[in-house]
């Protein structure tokens, strides 16, 4: 059985140590359950290595971390901001890696301490039975035929979200905002939140969807449409982390190989997330064919409270 594992391993890029090969690690990850089940249930029958999982919201996945700060249990975070992997890096909590499966990554996906699993991007999801015109720009939904029908995830609750906000207000100001608050766009929640309603046809589209849900939906036939605005809009990488209090370290990093491997990325692409990979295929839009809009995200992120009291100023009128 040892050799199996041994040769399994190196099939996938994995590096095997024969001392922790065996044991368990921990996953905490802000995404597809789906995705993690499917990861975890490959990577094991690869390794013989055992995944303890825990999906959740990037919130409820942070609170979890900050609540075990006395006796942290987790091996390897999957988040769902790349301000994660960045915070972590400058307190120092991230092990640096570079995966040999990671050389078709591309540079601005990829640090010391991380690399993206996948990525997602934020789009107009919209209902085709609503009754609306099919929107092309964001400023379509603050137009007339919209009124009342529109959802836009918190960026108080969405890191995505709070990007696009971000993105959007420094190419043009508030006034796209303002358009949406008169036209009687509503602040939803998360983005599970603000989707739902779209997709029961109580409202027509959401403003700042992240993409992969709303794909996924259309496959299974739901009726929903995906428009990635012309003018632009942002990419949410998720990036992959090894917590530098892990115990299990070298199961860590073979864990990260498989997440980058064909097989793992075959599993990403297959949630109607963009690989990480340049080289692996997916069947939806990928980077290279939407208008991605830079953003400063130490700048940004540094004037988070002053962009949300502003963003929470013009929905609460």
């Amino acid at each position: 059985m040892r050799i199996s594992l041994f040769a399994a391993a190196a099939a996938f890029g994995l590096a095997v140590s024969s001392s922790t090969a065996m044991a368990d690690i921990t996953v905490y990850t802000a995404g597809p359950a789906s995705l993690i089940d499917d990861l975890a249930a490959g990577f094991t029958a690869k390794t013989g290595v055992k995944v303890n999982v825990f999906q959740a919201t990037t919130g409820k996945v942070m609170a979890r971390i900050e609540a075990e700060a006395a006796n942290p249990v987790v091996d390897v975070l999957i988040s769902a901001s790349w301000d994660t992997a960045t915070d972590f890096a400058k307190r120092g909590w991230l092990v640096p890696y570079t995966s040999p499966n990671a050389v078709n990554v591309p540079d601005f996906l990829k640090t010391d301490t991380a690399v993206a699993q996948g990525v997602s991007a934020l789009a107009i999801a919209w209902n085709p039975k609503s009754g609306t015109p099919k929107p092309a720009e964001w400023s379509d939904l603050a137009k007339p035929e919209y009124k009342d029908l529109v959802n836009i995830p918190d960026p108080a609750q969405s890191g995505s979200a709070f990007e696009l906000t971000a993105a959007l207000e420094a190419q043009s100001g508030w006034k796209l905002f303002e358009d949406l608050k008169d036209n009687g766009a509503v602040v939803a929640g998360a983005n599970a939140e603000a989707l739902n309603p779209v997709l029961q046809g109580a409202k027509a589209a959401v403003f700042g969807a992240v993409d992969y849900i709303s794909l996924a939906g259309m496959k299974k036939g739901e009726s929903i449409d995906v428009i990635f605005p012309a003018s632009g809009t942002v990419i949410a990488p998720r990036p992959v982390m090894i917590l530098n209090w892990s115990k299990q370290q070298d199961d860590a990093k073979q864990f990260v190989d498989y997440v980058l491997s064909d097989e793992g990325q075959a599993k990403v692409a297959a949630t109607a997330l963009m690989p990480a990979r340049t080289d692996v295929k997916a069947d939806r839009p990928l980077i290279g064919d939407l208008n991605i809009l830079k953003i400063d995200t130490d700048a940004v992120y540094s004037k988070r409270e002053e962009t949300l009291g502003k963003f929470n100023a013009i929905f609460a009128k």
